[in-house]
């Protein structure tokens, strides 16, 4: 990334865009005195169900938004008897894997973009597998976080959890799902679907373990219609990175924007090692 800079180079890279938040920091100082375009991937605020968020947020369909809610992961096998389907890197701390420093650049973006700043992080890492086997079916030890367990607070009150895990098994809609509640509504998004339950459509359970309840719960909500033809993720956010660089057109997913991701994976960290609460500074430009 230095070196095309410093070529005069337009670089748009993935995220993490740095190892850490004063080295990602650097970068997008770089970029801006060298005067070129700078875009770092944010492809979960492409997806269809994040998307369909995004429409419900801007319409008002919650009310005051209270929660929001994330379950992301699946079971990555050891690689022993099934191979692995995630690399072996992935679980090395000494060679930047870790959950956290993957997933909550994601988690940043997505809070951000649809509910507000975080403004504070509370997170329990794990290191649930201790021994795993590479591509080349050697054991080597685990060294990096593979669970997460986070709370975020959000500006105006709202409150974000998500939990972030390579060994979970999956028994929900998605492997990434995201539930929001709000005084007029709440939704449940996956990577492509969107369900909602508004206020007027809420039912009134009533607690009693002693009796079997008899309410389909999911039955209560309703698939948001998608008439739109969506693109990869992806390549959504590249043909608008392209568009900036030829068109000049706006652009707002930047370095800058990376450096925040990596800001709060560094901080989630952080607040682990500490077992604090760690309030997440502004980035500004």
């Amino acid at each position: 990334m230095r070196l095309a800079i410093a070529a005069g180079k337009h670089v748009y890279c993935e995220k993490p865009s740095a190892a850490t938040a004063a080295e990602a920091m650097e970068l997008y100082q770089l970029a801006k005195n060298a005067g070129i375009r700078h875009g770092v991937v944010q492809d979960k605020l492409w997806l269809p169900g994040v998307v369909a968020l995004k429409g419900l947020m801007a319409r008002g369909f919650f009310g005051r938004v209270l929660s929001v809610r994330g379950e992301f992961g699946y079971w990555v096998f050891e690689g022993d008897t099934v191979p692995a389907q995630r690399p072996s890197w992935n679980y090395r701390a000494e060679d930047g894997g870790g959950i956290i420093a993957d997933m909550f650049a994601h988690w940043r973006y997505v809070l951000d973009d649809l509910f507000g700043r975080v403004t504070a992080v509370s997170c329990l890492g794990a290191r649930h597998i201790d021994q795993r086997w590479d591509e080349a079916g050697r054991a080597y030890a685990s060294t990096a976080d593979d669970a997460a367990y986070a709370t975020f607070e959000l500006e105006g009150g709202i409150v974000a959890q998500f939990n972030s895990s390579w060994c979970v098994r999956v028994r929900r809609d998605d492997l990434l799902t995201i539930q929001v509640d709000g005084t007029r509504g709440s939704a449940v998004a996956g990577l492509r679907d969107c369900w909602i339950q508004p206020a007027a459509a809420t039912p009134r359970p009533v607690w009693n373990p002693d009796v079997a309840t008899a309410a389909d719960y999911r039955a209560d909500w309703e698939r948001v219609p998608d008439p739109a033809a969506h693109k990869n993720a992806f390549r959504a956010e590249w043909e608008l990175f392209l568009r900036h660089v030829v068109c000049d057109e706006p652009f707002r997913w930047d370095l800058l924007a990376g450096a925040k991701g990596v800001q709060l994976a560094e901080l989630g960290v952080e607040s682990w090692r500490t077992r604090t609460w760690v309030a997440v500074p502004s980035l500004e430009a």
